[in-house]
C-alpha cells in the first residue's frame, strides 16, 4: 500500500492505524469504556480481540478468527435456500443481509433455544417470522357460455361439412376413373375376339396385358373396386354362386381331361386352375370377414340392450369379465416365462413350456427324437434319402402356432377394455395402474405452487445463523468464538497489579467494548458478557458495553486522531519510505494517545 501511495500517486505522508483501536480511542474519549480494556470487533470477514493497557493498545496480546458477519449472511441464504429451493433466485445476498439485521437475534443459552423450536411451543411460534413474496394466483378458467358452446358446435359443423364436400368430389373422381378403366377393357376384350388366335400375343404386345386372363382378372378387380366406391351392398351367397358359375365360363379348359389337351393349353389350364383357386380363396376370406363382423354387431346390439336395460348389472358383469381374462392372459405369460426359464428341472414351482405341448408338437418330438437316436451309431446320413425329406417337411408343419398365432385372450381383454372406457369414465386397466404405480415410485409428481408455497417462515434461521460467531464449528471452521477470543488476550498478557493491587486481567475484563456491525444483532451484550463471566473466576466484575455507533465510530476515531495537531508527527512520510525502506516500515506503529 505504501509503495501505491508513494511511488504511483505521490502521498506526501501516510498513517496506518487499526480500526478496532481508533473505535476504542473514540468510545473513550466520550467515556463508555475505561483505559485498560478489551476491544472486540466482530467485522466483515474476521473477528479481532484487542486488549488496551493505559490507552494503548497492546497486539501482542490481540487475536483474531475467521468469521464475522459475511459468514452470518452466507449461512442464512444457504439455510434459506435449501429449505425453499424453488425460490433460491429470490434470495440474492443483499436480500439475505436485510434479513439478517432485522430479523435474526442471539440466543441466551442456544441448545435451550433450539429445543423450544424442536418441541414446537407457543413461544417458538411467536418468534416465528414469515416473509411473504409475491404471489399470482393462476387464472382459472371460466366454463364456456352456451353462444361460445353453439359457436364452436358450428365452426366444427362447417368443417365437417367441407370435408363430407371434399371426400364426394374425391369419390365421384374415383368412380369416374374406375368408370373409364372398365370401359376401356370391355372394349379391349371385344377387340380381343374379333382377333385370331394365332394374331393375339402381337395384339397384345402394346396393350401391357399379357393374356386374355390377366385382362379378365384386371376387369374384375376394376369392377369390384367400383361396386365398393359406389357404396353397392356386399353379394350375398347367391351371386357368389353365380360368380363361381361365371368363372367357370371364364375358365374352360378347368373341367376338360389333360389328354385331351395340346401342351399350349395344358399350360393355359393350370394357369387357369392357379386364376380360379385364387379367386375362391379372396371371396371365401371375404365371406368370413363378413360373417365375423356381422356377429361383431349383433353382439354389440345385444350389449347395448342389455346395458341401457340394467346398466349396474352389465357394468359389474363387465368388470368380472374383465377380470378373468385378465388373469388367463397373465396366466398364459407366467407360463411361457417359465417354460423359457425352465431347464429339464422346474423350480419356479409354474408348469413349464414341455409340459403344455399340443398333440402336432408332440409329435414333432418325437419324430426329432426318432430321427437322433433310430439311425444307428454309425456315419450320420440323414438328408441323403428322399424320406428324409419327407421327414423333414412333416416336422416344419405347425411350427409354434400358439406363439406367432394371434391370441383370442389378448383381444377379447382389448375389446373389453375398451367397452369399460366407453362406459365408465374411472375406469383405469389394470396394465396402465401397474405402469402408473411404477412410474409414481420412480419420479415424483409435483404438484402446482399455491400460496403457502411464496411464504418464506423464518424461525429457527433467526438465532442459528449468528451463533456461528460463538462456535464457528456449526460451518466447519475450527476456531474460537468471541467470548474464549476475550479469556486468550487476557491469558497472553503478563499478570501485574497496580496500586491498588487489582490485577490487569480484572481491568480489562471491567472494560469490555463490542464494536463492529455485526454488534448491531440483538443478544449479543447479554450472550457475550454470559460467555466471559464462565471464563472467569467466580466474583470477578464483568462489565460489556457496546460502542456509541459500531459501524461508523472507528472512522469517527481515526477523523479525530488526523484533526490533531501532532498528528504530522506520527505520519511516515515518503522521504523516511525512501531512506529507511520497507523493514523499518513493518515495525512501523502509531500511538493512538497523542
Amino acid at each position: 500500500m505504501a509503495e501505491l501511495l508513494f511511488e504511483t500517486y505521490g502521498v506526501p505522508s501516510v498513517a496506518f492505524g487499526v480500526d478496532a483501536a481508533f473505535s476504542y480511542k473514540y468510545n473513550q474519549l466520550h467515556g463508555v469504556c475505561k483505559k485498560d480494556g478489551i476491544a472486540l470487533c466482530p467485522g466483515f470477514t474476521t473477528t479481532h480481540a484487542i486488549p488496551f493497557v493505559d490507552g494503548e493498545p497492546i497486539f501482542r496480546g490481540s487475536c483474531r478468527t475467521n468469521i464475522g458477519g459475511y459468514h452470518v449472511t452466507d449461512y442464512l441464504k444457504q439455510l434459506l435456500s435449501l429449505k425453499y429451493p424453488y425460490h433460491s433466485s429470490r434470495f440474492t445476498w443483499e436480500k439475505a443481509e436485510d434479513l439478517k439485521m432485522e430479523h435474526c437475534y442471539i440466543a441466551p443459552d442456544y441448545a435451550s433455544e433450539a429445543r423450544l423450536f424442536q418441541e414446537g411451543k407457543k413461544e417458538a411460534e411467536e418468534k416465528t417470522r414469515c416473509w411473504q413474496l409475491p404471489w399470482v394466483p393462476p387464472p382459472t378458467e371460466a366454463p364456456p357460455s352456451e353462444e361460445e358452446i353453439a359457436r364452436k358446435a358450428a365452426i366444427r359443423e362447417k368443417q365437417g361439412q367441407r370435408l363430407r364436400e371434399m371426400a364426394e368430389t374425391k369419390r365421384l373422381s374415383r368412380i369416374n376413373e374406375l368408370k373409364n378403366q372398365l370401359h376401356s377393357l370391355q372394349f379391349l376384350l371385344k377387340q380381343l375376339d374379333q382377333v385370331e388366335e394365332d394374331d393375339i400375343p402381337s395384339f397384345l404386345s402394346d396393350t401391357g396385358y399379357a393374356s386374355r386372363q390377366e385382362i379378365e382378372s384386371t376387369l374384375l378387380k376394376v369392377t369390384q373396386s367400383l361396386q365398393k366406391a359406389r357404396g353397392e351392398p356386399k353379394n350375398d351367397p347367391t351371386e357368389n354362386e353365380d360368380k363361381t358359375d361365371s368363372f367357370t365360363e371364364k375358365f374352360p379348359l378347368i373341367n376338360v381331361p389333360d389328354d385331351m389337351l395340346t401342351p399350349e393349353q395344358l399350360k393355359d389350364k393350370r394357369r387357369q386352375v392357379f386364376l380360379k383357386t385364387t379367386m375362391e380363396g379372396r371371396l371365401r376370406a371375404k365371406q368370413k370377414r363378413n360373417e365375423e363382423e356381422l356377429e361383431r354387431e349383433r353382439r354389440n346390439q345385444l350389449e347395448e340392450a342389455k346395458r341401457r336395460g340394467n346398466p349396474e348389472l352389465y357394468l359389474e358383469e363387465m368388470r368380472v369379465q374383465y377380470k378373468e381374462v385378465f388373469e388367463r392372459v397373465e396366466q398364459k405369460k407366467r407360463l411361457k416365462t417359465n417354460g423359457s426359464n425352465t431347464n429339464g428341472n422346474n423350480k419356479s414351482g409354474g408348469v413349464g413350456r414341455g409340459e403344455r405341448l399340443s398333440a402336432a408338437q408332440r409329435e414333432r418330438m418325437r419324430l426329432l427324437t426318432t430321427a437322433a437316436f433310430d439311425r444307428g451309431k454309425g456315419e450320420d446320413t440323414f438328408g441323403a434319402r428322399d424320406e428324409d425329406w419327407q421327414l423333414y417337411k412333416l416336422m416344419s408343419k405347425d411350427n409354434d402356432d400358439d406363439d406367432e398365432g394371434p391370441d383370442a385372450d389378448e383381444a377379447e381383454l382389448a375389446r373389453l377394455s375398451y367397452r369399460l372406457r366407453e362406459i365408465d369414465p374411472t375406469f383405469v386397466p389394470k396394465e396402465e395402474a401397474d405402469s402408473t404405480t411404477q412410474a409414481s415410485t420412480e419420479a415424483p409428481r409435483f404438484r402446482p405452487l399455491t400460496e403457502e408455497d411464496f411464504k418464506i417462515v423464518i424461525g429457527v434461521e433467526r438465532f442459528r445463523c449468528p451463533e456461528i460467531l460463538f462456535h464457528p464449528n456449526l460451518v466447519g471452521i475450527e476456531q474460537v468464538g468471541l467470548d474464549e477470543m476475550a479469556g486468550v488476550s487476557i491469558r497472553r498478557l503478563p499478570p501485574r497489579h497496580d496500586e491498588e493491587g487489582e490485577g490487569i486481567d480484572e481491568r480489562l475484563a471491567s472494560s469490555v467494548l463490542m464494536t463492529g456491525g455485526s454488534c448491531l444483532i440483538p443478544g449479543m451484550k447479554e450472550r457475550l458478557e454470559t460467555g466471559i463471566r464462565m471464563i472467569r473466576p467466580c466474583g470477578s466484575q464483568i462489565q460489556v458495553v457496546r460502542a456509541m455507533d459500531p459501524v461508523l465510530d472507528a472512522w469517527r476515531g481515526a477523523s479525530a486522531y488526523a484533526s490533531d495537531l501532532n498528528f504530522l508527527r506520527q505520519c511516515f512520510s515518503k522521504t523516511d519510505y525512501y531512506e529507511k525502506g520497507e523493514d523499518w516500515l513493518r515495525r512501523y506503529q502509531i500511538r493512538y494517545s497523542l
